[in-house]
């Protein structure tokens, strides 16, 4: 049984011998060569039980699944930024389309029915 399932197993049995809840964590210092720092987060009690089980469920860490979606959300802000540059430098590169730059017609005359 990895820690996540020891974890939730001794809250199980912690709860129902109608002891109190100890919970008990290592601090990561370095993880696969990089430095990890400890963060707190307040989440709401429903939201934490399901998340334990989610990451239990996939015999992974709450922290490796917290830090690959905080990785996901950063890279698509990431990518969004880079197509909306692409798209701005396109219309700065837009090839003239024998106007010379200049509009020579009004909204009216555009619109007229």
């Amino acid at each position: 049984m990895g820690k996540v399932g020891q974890t939730i197993a001794f809250f199980r049995l912690s709860r129902l011998a109608g002891a109190s809840l100890t919970y008990f964590r290592d601090t990561l210092k370095t993880v696969n060569g990089s430095v990890h720092k400890n963060v707190t987060l307040s989440l709401p009690e429903a939201l934490l039980r399901r998340f334990r089980v989610y990451a239990a469920t996939r015999n992974q860490s709450m922290t490796s699944l917290m830090a690959q979606a905080i990785r996901e959300i950063m890279d698509r802000d990431a990518d969004s930024v880079k197509a909306k540059r692409r798209f701005l430098d396109r219309i700065e590169r837009a090839p003239d389309r024998g106007t010379g730059g200049v509009i020579r017609w009004s909204r009216e005359e555009l619109h007229e029915r």
